[in-house]
């Protein structure tokens, strides 16, 4: 077995494994990278991908960063079977129709800046209709069933207890008489989580590529986070003001939504705080959640059995259109706004921070991962100031963090997982994670398993045989570009050391040229100073 991790590594976004074994060639996930503009650019290298030579594709679940670049691998040529459980496919359908609408606007938006300043423009990463011919290859499995999607190649489908529908997923293939089984985590959810089932036990494997989004820590219990969700709450109902809540449209939302059922049901929820789901894609996933009862936990189950459906809120508002969200904001008095994106990096999410940041009186709930760089990390990072939409926002609004809504199984949920393979020849790739947590993570399973954990490399290309020693093949100037920080640095002097020749001349200039020059300069700087306090 080879194969090429196409992202994911040492990085949380970008899922994708491309594996060839039993004369076929495929791939596990296909995410879209997201983060800088340095991990962003890794979803144009569509010539890596050689989608007209990808014989099928396995989709753990629905989540963009595992499944977002499929429409773009289809503008391709790609036009084979692309395997994934029955609500994955519902909820891919409308996630990747949703961001192909995101990549078109993107593209349209930067276009018109572009125009207007003489630069060449550029194309959306993919279309609408590329996400529609995508839907077509859509193929669904069951949990538990196995499947030969050719010869020698056996693939089981396990649940994963991340989102609904999620899975991880074990090959099993047999080449010169040898069998070897791979097992692929996806991501994995916490026991007892909302809604969704536990994740599967995993059976025997040679190697299992497991996630490591919190292998540095654990999260708090679901009364916990009830009680610091009614902590938030309290705070912003009594001072008149506005809960915000940035969350992923699928499993999160639905998690608070099920959430403050259970605060009311304790009568302690507020019967005149209206609740909004300001997210059009949200609220087709809350559709998508209500169709597939079948994969709901126990206690899910047994609530609607009594009448009760976790989902239903009395004082809950649907906001589909742009005015509705407007509305919001011009309201006056205490509500909660749960909006996308969960990392208040894009959508209508970020002109709920903007109308309410700056508030004393409103808070902030972060639910989820922020990833490195984006609104949500800073904010939870400390900062005074933020800019969305080219304007500084104060931030005033009390900030809390509550992780045990997190989707991802934490550092004791995953070792669990792993319990199985103690004292076993098997050997552990840890893949969707920060590079320093997995340094961590990775000596925490050696010392208490015993096992060899490996941590690759973007476009690491690996062959597998069992009782075969690791031998990695990396590009590190494609893995790890250099940053030469000392040409940076010797660029910037100069152009200082230019401006400050130019300054006599600009001293003869009207004091209004003057003055707009100035102001340039200074935000230049204040630039800089926000550069200098992230070093």
């Amino acid at each position: 077995m080879k194969i090429t991790f196409m992202g994911a590594a040492r990085t949380v976004s970008g899922s994708c494994y491309i594996i060839e074994c039993a004369g076929k060639r495929f791939a596990v996930d296909c995410g879209l990278h997201q983060g800088n503009k340095e991990i962003e650019k890794r979803n144009w290298n569509f010539d890596d991908y050689d989608a007209k030579h990808l014989d099928f594709i396995l989709i753990t679940h629905a989540h963009i960063d595992h499944s977002g670049l499929l429409p773009a691998i289809v503008s391709k040529g790609f036009r084979n079977p692309i395997y994934c459980t029955a609500p994955t496919r519902d909820l891919m359908e409308i996630m990747l129709l949703d961001s192909a609408h995101i990549q078109e606007m993107e593209a349209e938006w930067s276009n018109r800046k572009r125009m207007r300043t003489g630069i060449q423009t550029v194309r959306a990463l993919y279309s609408i209709a590329d996400a529609e011919n995508t839907i077509p290859l859509l193929a669904t499995v069951e949990y538990d069933k196995v499947f030969e999607p050719a010869p020698g190649l056996r693939i089981k489908y396990k649940n994963a207890g991340h989102i609904l529908g999620s899975a991880f997923i074990e090959i099993e293939y047999q080449q010169d008489g040898k069998t070897t089984r791979a097992v692929f985590s996806g991501d994995l959810g916490r026991p007892e989580q909302l809604i969704v089932e536990d994740p599967d036990d995993m059976e025997y494997a040679d190697y299992v590529f497991i996630e490591s989004t919190y292998g540095n820590r654990n999260h708090p219990d679901e009364e916990h986070s009830l009680d610091e969700l009614a902590k938030a709450i309290d705070y912003s109902y009594g001072n008149g003001e506005k809960v915000v809540i940035p969350a992923f449209a699928v499993e999160r939302s639905q998690q608070i939504i099920y959430s403050l059922f259970l605060l009311k049901k304790q009568g302690r929820l507020p019967a005149d705080m209206p609740v909004y789901l300001d997210s059009p894609l949200a609220i087709r996933a809350t559709e998508i959640f209500r169709k597939h009862p079948e994969f709901y936990d126990e206690q899910t189950q047994t609530f609607i059995e009594n009448g009760e459906h976790p989902l239903d809120l009395p004082n809950l508002h649907f906001t589909e259109s742009r005015e509705q969200s407007q509305a919001i904001n011009e309201t006056k008095g205490p509500a909660i706004v749960i909006s996308a994106s969960g990392m208040a990096n894009a959508g209508r999410i970020k002109h709920h921070l903007r109308h309410n940041l700056w508030r004393p009186g409103a808070s902030v709930i972060f639910v989820g991962w922020q990833g490195v760089g984006t609104p949500g990390r800073k904010i939870l990072g400390g900062a005074k100031k933020i800019r969305l939409f080219g304007e500084e926002v104060a931030i005033a609004a009390k900030v809390f963090t509550i992780n045990a809504f997190s989707g991802h199984a934490g550092q004791d949920d995953l070792l669990s997982w792993l319990e199985t393979m103690k004292g076993k020849p098997v050997k552990i790739m840890l893949v969707h994670g920060e590079a320093e947590v997995q340094k961590e993570f990775g000596k925490l399973i050696e010392e208490r398993f015993g096992l060899e954990v490996h941590i690759p490399e973007y476009m690491e290309e690996l062959e597998l045989e069992p009782g075969r020693e690791l031998a990695p093949v990396v590009d590190m100037a494609v893995a790890r570009p250099r940053v030469d920080w000392n040409f940076l640095l010797q660029d910037s002097e100069s152009l200082y050391k230019e401006l400050r020749a130019r300054v006599k001349d600009v001293e003869n200039r009207p004091w209004v040229d003057q003055a707009d020059l100035r102001d340039k300069l200074l935000d230049v700087n204040r630039h800089i100073i926000e550069l200098i306090s992230e070093m």
